[in-house]
């Protein structure tokens, strides 16, 4: 009960003051469901209650799932980490300033510490005609990818990118197919994950998309721009999941749902499940950037499945060490304590509010206290 008390709080706090309108949140700790509820709208205009199985645009929760997926494939003896980039993508060669070619491996990309660019692939004249970039064909986005200076050596520095994307065309290539082909084998086909793809599989079910307002949670239009935690700017397109002709991103092109995204982390909590043996897991979960700074801040390094936390005190957590965790800027977050035996997946239809708002710790502290 106390549970449930605190987490209601939380989002109905958040609700009432309009910086979400909608939310699922589903915490399992040792595999037990200690909260499941959906909570305000899924679509405020049309009066749409939220729903547990409601589908949402997954932006970068569709990170681990590609993750997943390539580990997947590396026990299956499809690819090796150590394996440079240019055996599966033979093109894709992007150089730093000094006009070297250094080795990006599948580990480098894998952890973000390829230096691959998130610079725009557009140029100005593209950017001003309104040239949409997840039409360009998946041969020529990593084409400009690759034509962008890397930002340091692979693996010597730490940069949130597109390195996810890359990974994701490889997987694609390898089955002979596009990243869904690889990811309904490798992970959410055994996991049953059926919502999990890079269409919505019933658009009755999906989450209207909002965004930050001066007033409170607005309709997001399409494109639509906020601005973010760190001072720039965020445009989201949240037409594109429409968009069979689209960019499969490994990055952040799939939608799904809540209870689909906790069979992952409760197969990663578990050692693996359908798709992972339990050694692979223990490695995935395991920081992999040594003390390499990252976006997460002190106190965080990098798994192969998000941030890994190195040291709880620093990092202001109330989590175990160990404990990875991040986030989707449609306004996801989760996370997986196995010391605590917690899988916690938190979902909202409000960027950023949702993602990087106060609401995420919000929601992780009153999950915390509970246990206490």
């Amino acid at each position: 009960m106390k549970m449930e008390q605190r987490l209601d709080a939380v989002v109905n706090r958040a609700i009432e003051e309009k910086r979400i309108v909608g939310a699922v949140l589903l915490v399992r700790r040792h595999g037990e469901v200690l909260y499941e509820k959906a909570h305000g709208l899924a679509d405020r205009e049309n009066s749409v209650p939220m729903r547990l199985d409601t589908i949402f645009r997954l932006s970068s929760l569709t990170k681990p799932i590609v993750a997943a997926t390539i580990l997947a494939m590396v026990e299956a003896g499809k690819l090796r980490l150590e394996d440079p980039v240019t055996r599966y993508l033979p093109e894709f060669k992007p150089k730093p300033a000094d006009g070297s070619v250094p080795e990006i491996t599948i580990h480098h990309l894998l952890t973000h510490t390829s230096g691959v660019s998130s610079a725009s692939i557009l140029s100005e004249d593209e950017i001003a005609a309104g040239v949409n970039r997840w039409r360009l064909g998946t041969g020529e986005i990593l084409r400009r990818l690759a034509a962008l200076s890397l930002l340091f050596a692979p693996g010597e520095g730490w940069s949130y990118g597109p390195s996810i994307d890359v990974l994701g065309a490889i997987a694609g290539n390898l089955v002979g197919g596009k990243p869904e082909d690889a990811i309904r084998q490798y992970v959410s086909g055994p996991l049953g994950m059926v919502d999990t793809r890079f269409t919505v599989t019933d658009t009755a079910r999906l989450a209207a998309a909002y965004a930050d307002g001066e007033n409170g949670a607005v309709l997001m239009g399409d494109p639509y721009s906020v601005r973010n935690a760190s001072g720039g700017i965020t445009t989201y397109d949240p037409g594109r999941i429409f968009d069979a002709e689209a960019f499969q991103s490994g990055g952040g092109g799939m939608a799904g749902s809540g209870p689909d995204f906790m069979m992952l982390i409760e197969a990663l909590r578990t050692g693996g499940g359908a798709i992972l043996s339990r050694d692979m897991v223990a490695m995935g979960l395991a920081n992999q950037t040594r003390q390499l700074q990252q976006a997460q801040g002190p106190g965080w390094g990098f798994s192969y499945f998000g941030a890994w936390l190195d040291d709880p005190a620093l990092a202001g957590s109330p989590a175990a060490r160990g404990t990875n965790r991040w986030g989707g800027i449609y306004g996801h977050n989760w996370f997986l304590d196995p010391e605590n035996g917690l899988s916690v997946v938190s979902m909202s239809n409000t960027g950023i509010e949702g993602c990087d708002g106060p609401f995420k710790d919000q929601m992780r502290d009153a999950v915390y206290s509970a246990l206490t």
